[in-house]
């Protein structure tokens, strides 16, 4: 498939974010996520690739959705 054939999928519908996506859609900066991921290197809402984390955008809402303060 040529990448003019890609269509960008809006964040909302992800079921993956990069820590950047998961920056601008949850409003959270970059080193707080890493370091809420450094922290949680085993929680649910995080998947590795390689050592890339991606965020469970389901998941990781439910995990905020807990907390009173980020």
């Amino acid at each position: 498939m040529a990448d003019k054939e890609l269509v960008d999928i809006p964040l909302w519908q992800k079921y993956t974010l990069s820590v950047e996506e998961a920056s601008k859609y949850f409003r959270i900066g970059q080193t707080k996520l890493r370091r809420l991921i450094n922290e949680n290197e085993d929680a649910d809402f995080i998947l590795w690739n390689g050592n890339r984390p991606q965020i469970k955008r389901k998941q990781f809402e439910e995990f905020i959705d807990k907390l009173n303060v980020i």
